[in-house]
């Protein structure tokens, strides 16, 4: 639900076969970096880029997922860096890649299954990290689950929810400024995409349902201009700004399967770590398995 990313240095590891390819060190917020079973991340901590056996790296043959686009080692090397170069030289964390299609999405003819009535599912769940596939068919299975969605949030309070909140993995959110049926504009998004947002950006304190009672001071964008589709398909652009905006970065976020507190700098995200903390052993206890996720106490 509505309501960022510390910036942090980061270990990248990628592997090719059963060996390693390279290391190489960034200073980029690691969430933009969606890892797979090629791509190990850590914590580093350090004030520089460096880049390790990165000849060895760009020239390796094997491929690896940043921020769910499937590259080549060569390039994956040259985006992250570019990247973390871009944040370092203007003195402000990244912001995330462009959202792309992959050929096996848009080949996939999505079919919506769930359970109702809706839940909001909490962190560390792995479905809050889980990639979100793109939605292909415009039915009344898609209607339904929006009707659904738009239920829950108000029920409890929300001006937004995106559908991995609700343990549906898929490129779909729901929002409302207003935070009240009958009031307000119902905003629904499929398949977004950031292409602008401003260099001006403000701080506000946000908040998430899938962490109940945290709330923090998150530094985001202020304008944002987003290409989408609506409930029955049709493209369409928007600029969104302030509140509006706001909400949407955070929906946008958890479709990239970026939490909130991830977006905090280290001296705010330190206040609520034992609130995190607490939530990854009620995981532990509701689900008698060991957290998916912990999160880093040495930012």
């Amino acid at each position: 639900m509505w309501m960022t990313h510390a910036s942090a240095r980061g270990v990248i590891s990628i592997a090719s076969g059963a060996r390693a390819c390279s290391v190489f060190h960034v200073d980029v917020p690691l969430s933009y970096l969606i890892p797979c079973q090629t791509l190990q991340l850590q914590h580093l901590r350090g004030s520089q880029i460096k880049a390790a056996a990165a000849s060895s790296f760009s020239s390796s043959q094997g491929n690896v997922n940043v921020n769910g686009l499937s590259l080549s080692c060569s390039r994956a090397f040259s985006r992250v860096k570019r990247s973390a170069i871009t944040a370092q030289a203007k003195g402000r964390r990244a912001i995330p890649f462009k959202q792309r299609q992959h050929q096996d999405d848009e080949n996939f003819d999505l079919d919506l299954e769930y359970e109702s009535p809706l839940e909001i599912i909490e962190y560390p769940d792995p479905r809050l990290r889980a990639k979100n596939k793109l939605i292909n068919r415009f039915d009344e299975k898609l209607k339904q689950l929006v009707d659904e969605m738009f239920d829950l949030m108000y029920k409890t309070d929300g001006v937004g929810l995106s559908a991995p909140q609700v343990g549906i993995n898929v490129q779909l959110m729901v929002f409302n400024p207003a935070g009240e049926r009958g009031k307000g504009e119902e905003i629904v998004l499929v398949n977004p995409i950031i292409y602008k947002y401003s260099k001006k950006r403000e701080v506000f304190t946000e908040g998430c349902l899938s962490f109940p009672e945290i709330y923090a001071d998150v530094e985001r964008p202020l304008t944002v201009k987003i290409e989408a589709q609506n409930i029955t398909g049709k493209k369409f652009t928007l600029r969104l700004e302030e509140f509006p905006a706001r909400i949407f970065q955070h929906e946008y976020d958890h479709l990239q399967g970026v939490l909130f507190f991830e977006r905090m700098q280290p001296e705010i995200l330190e206040t609520i770590i034992p609130q995190l903390q607490a939530l990854e052993q009620k995981y532990k206890i509701k689900t008698g398995m060991q957290t998916p996720e912990r999160v880093n106490t040495n930012t």
